[in-house]
This record gives structure tokens, sequence and C-alpha cells, in this order.
């Protein structure tokens, strides 16, 4: 569970904004986004395995960017 104490003299909107930030790194939205309606299984390796293909291209294209 994500906690975020309000610090002195911080705005609660500051606060806000940490605790958005804590909850994006450490993947909440993602997870709920993922959960929040049934998906075959199927489909979850589809996905998983065209995530994987697009890190690999990601990966590729930086590769090639860094040589030139």
């Amino acid at each position: 569970m994500i906690k975020v104490q309000v610090r002195p003299n911080e705005s609660l909107e500051a606060a806000i904004r940490r605790f958005k930030r804590q909850c994006n790194y450490s993947g909440i939205f993602k997870i709920a986004k993922a959960n929040s309606f049934y998906e075959k299984p199927k489909t979850t390796r589809r996905l998983a395995k065209l995530e994987r293909i697009r890190t690999i291209r990601r990966a590729e294209r930086m590769r090639r960017r860094a040589r030139f």
C-alpha cells in the first residue's frame, strides 16, 4: 500500500502529485486496468507477445541510432 505524508509547508496538491507519481511507478494503475474486466488467457498471451515484439523493435531502433 502506498502512503504519502504531507510534509511541513507542503501544499496538498504537491502531496497528491507525489502520490500519483508513486502509483505510476509501482504499476498500480496498470494492474487495476488489466483486472477491470475479464480477458481470455489467449488474449493475455497474445498481448504479452505483442508487447515483447514492440520492446525488441524499440531496443533495435535505439541500437541502430547509437551506431551513427
